[in-house]
């Protein structure tokens, strides 16, 4: 028997192939949306892909599993809480799938969803490891709030949160201190806030150090998991219901892209107004020309995330690069989430005719009261670690929604804790603002401010 760990460093997302070396037989745990590295692998093992188990509908990133069901004929299998509209087979307490020496058990455990499940893997008759999916994490369990408008079944924070409790307690904690712990994320996700840097665990060291599994009353677990999660994405909804149904196969969504002239202009005028550009080159060439209408989101480990934040679901947007292949790097990004479909055109870019200013930090530390501060960091993360007394915070997320709250009587400088979120947010402001008053980038010059 086999366990093989798949890692998405982009979206912090695991996913799992289970092999039985006896049968060669393979079930795979939350696949991602390419399915090349789960074919890849069973080819490796001279194995077949029997099942494919998802653990809930995902929010934070697209499923290949309806993909893997057609190429591969395996079975799909998910809680029958989760409504699926695909050809599926429901896997909720008591129920077990066997191949080889192994048996797959499922478990219920709600909380991060109404329809989440856990798998335990019992191999030669003893437990052997647990698959966690977005119920428990390393050092934190999954948070409560992604369900209350999304999904086959639907439930408030503060239900989700008591289910959580119960799950935790009832159905992961009783496992045996060596079971191993396999969660479906890891930092850097916002499907929780305070997750661990390592990949597994076990039960009995997640007794010890994950705060979620400390002995504490019902209320005062509620209170700790709704307080300071992460924002949600625009995206995540729109995931939730485009898993439950099953998505496009990969390659046939992503050949349908249509690209467009290679002088940094879209081949339609109409195309060009009508839509935002997404332009991810470098900050310091967007900011020595660039196209009106656009926004400068880097391309970087987290570009898809920031994408499906800023980006509503079914708006469309011109999807700007450098280079070709800088250019087929990006879409395959945005299939990740599912926003492939939204792109209107793809184009290379090497410059535009707006530029805007440079900032300068003498200036700036000489007299900061002559500029209109804003921030674009998280609201906790702004409250956590103030940098400018007057500031005024607007999260990257609620930019192009808020950005009239920002005055414009004076100089705009933007900042975050690093420049890839200021950038995109000084292009969001100059843009909406249209030259009535300059807008600044303070950019990595920020750090000289975080050391103070």
């Amino acid at each position: 028997m086999k366990i093989k760990q798949f890692e998405d460093k982009g979206l912090a997302h695991y996913s799992y192939a289970i092999l039985s070396e006896c049968e060669s037989q393979i079930v795979l745990i939350d696949p991602s949306r390419n399915i090349t590295e789960y074919l890849e692998y069973a080819k490796e093992h001279d194995g077949k892909i029997i099942g494919v188990i998802e653990t809930h509908p995902h929010a934070d990133f697209v499923s290949g599993h309806l993909e893997l069901h057609k190429v591969t004929g395996a079975i799909l299998y998910c809680s029958k809480l989760v409504g699926a509209a695909y050809t599926h087979q429901g896997f909720d307490d008591g129920d077990v799938i066997s191949f080889g020496k192994i048996k797959l058990k499922s478990l219920n455990t709600p909380g991060h969803s109404p329809d989440s499940i856990s798998i335990v893997l019992e191999h030669d008759g003893k437990d052997k490891a647990v698959f966690t999916g977005d119920t428990l994490f390393i050092g934190d369990c999954g948070r409560p709030d992604l369900r209350e408008n999304a999904g086959n079944v639907t439930a408030k924070r503060e239900e989700l949160a008591v289910q959580m409790y119960h799950s935790l307690r009832e159905k992961l904690m009783p496992l045996a201190n060596e079971v191993i712990v396999y969660p479906a994320h890891g930092a850097g996700t916002l499907c929780g806030k305070a997750l661990s840097d390592a990949n597994h665990s076990t039960i009995g060291a997640e007794k010890i150090s994950n705060w979620s599994l400390k002995e504490m009353t019902e209320q005062a677990f509620i209170k700790e998991l709704t307080a300071d999660q992460p924002f949600v994405p625009k995206y995540f909804p729109y995931d939730v219901g485009l898993n439950k149904e099953g998505a496009n196969d990969r390659e046939k969504s992503l050949s349908a892209v249509r690209f467009g002239a290679s002088d940094g202009k879209s081949s339609s005028p109409k195309v060009q107004k009508e839509f935002v550009i997404i332009d991810t080159r470098p900050a310091a060439e967007y900011r020595k020309g660039h196209h009106p209408n656009s926004i400068n989101l880097m391309y970087g480990g987290k570009f898809e995330t920031w994408l499906g934040s800023i980006v509503t679901p079914h708006e469309g947007y011109i999807l700007a690069a450098d280079s070709q292949a800088q250019l087929e790097l990006l879409i395959e990004k945005t299939a990740k989430i599912g926003y492939e479909t939204f792109i209107k055109e793809a184009i290379i870019i090497t410059g535009g005719p707006v530029s805007d200013p440079e900032f300068d930090p003498q200036a700036f530390k000489a007299n900061p009261e002559a500029y209109t501060i804003l921030d674009v960091r998280n609201p906790a993360e702004a409250k956590e670690h103030p940098v400018f007394k007057h500031a005024i915070n607007i999260p990257l997320y609620q930019l192009r929604e808020r950005v009239k709250e920002i005055p414009i009587d004076k100089p705009i400088a933007v900042h975050c804790a690093s420049g890839y979120r200021s950038a995109a947010g000084t292009s969001i402001v100059a843009d909406a603002i249209h030259g009535t008053a300059l807008v600044y980038d303070i950019s990595d010059d920020i750090k000289t401010f975080l050391e103070h």
